[in-house]
């Protein structure tokens, strides 16, 4: 998979790419990347990337020729289409599905914008999607880019020691993920859940489910449809709520939910 970033910043992606999963991937050629600055492709004395908005307000936003010439550069660089994705606060949430779509993809454009943001017609003409990764504003898309590289690229086949770990990973079914213990056994702490050590497989997998739901309705209750679980699912998470109200019985969720 190739990712070119378009960023005023490129080598702090590069720098970003360089540890863990991500460098790995690079190192064993998974995962090719490329920075590219659009000062390179700015014209005059002071190569100028923005100017003052129209109508007035503060900041500054970038001009549409420099980033238009850096894109088609990038878009050159390559045979293989690429998907050009603008990280802004304005864009669709990223979310573990998105980032499997953009998995799939043989190659991705991603652009950061800085300041007050890119002139809106390089967006209209030249962007295939806008993304954000959270309700709050960054100086600059970088870092949002680095999340999406290190997102996207895990996901890639043979980037991971063990494809499973992907697989269970918070989101990937709905939920959030169950809690996780190694070693020791015993620590003062705590120990860890006597059903871990109990090589009952069917055991684990029934608990571990049940934390993911029960995790998922207490820190994220916007993620579970109760009425779409299964009867399966629904039994588990009742005997979630009654575990963590100490009842015998499910208790009512809201009770519950101020007793957590």
């Amino acid at each position: 998979m190739r990712i070119d970033v378009i960023s005023l910043f490129p080598e702090f992606i590069a720098q970003c790419a360089a540890f863990g999963v991500v460098g790995r991937a690079g190192e064993r050629g998974l995962l090719s990347m490329q920075g590219w600055n659009p000062r390179d492709y700015a014209e005059g004395n002071y190569r100028r990337v923005d100017d003052r908005p129209f109508g007035g307000g503060p900041g500054m936003v970038m001009l549409i020729d420099p980033l238009r010439a850096c894109l088609r550069a990038a878009r050159e660089a390559d045979p293989a289409p690429a998907r050009v994705v603008y990280l802004s606060p304005q864009g669709a949430p990223l979310t573990q599905a998105k980032v499997r779509e953009l998995a799939g993809r043989e190659r991705l454009i991603l652009l950061c914008g800085r300041y007050e943001g890119i002139d809106e017609r390089l967006i209209q003409a030249e962007v295939d999607e806008e993304l954000s990764i959270g309700d709050y504003v960054l100086s600059g898309g970088e870092l949002a880019a680095a999340v999406v590289v290190d997102a996207v690229a895990r996901l890639r086949e043979g980037v991971l020691g063990d494809a499973e770990s992907a697989v269970q990973d918070s989101f990937e079914d709905g939920l959030l993920d169950c809690p996780h213990y190694t070693r020791p056994v015993e620590h003062e702490l705590g120990a860890v859940p006597p059903v871990l050590m109990s090589g009952n497989h069917a055991e684990i997998a029934r608990w571990r489910r049940k934390q993911a739901l029960g995790r998922t309705w207490l820190r994220r209750p916007d993620l579970i449809d109760e009425a779409a679980l299964s009867k399966a699912d629904r039994k588990l998470l009742d005997a979630f709520r009654a575990e963590l109200n100490g009842v015998g019985d499910a208790a009512p969720a809201q009770d519950v939910a101020k007793n957590a």
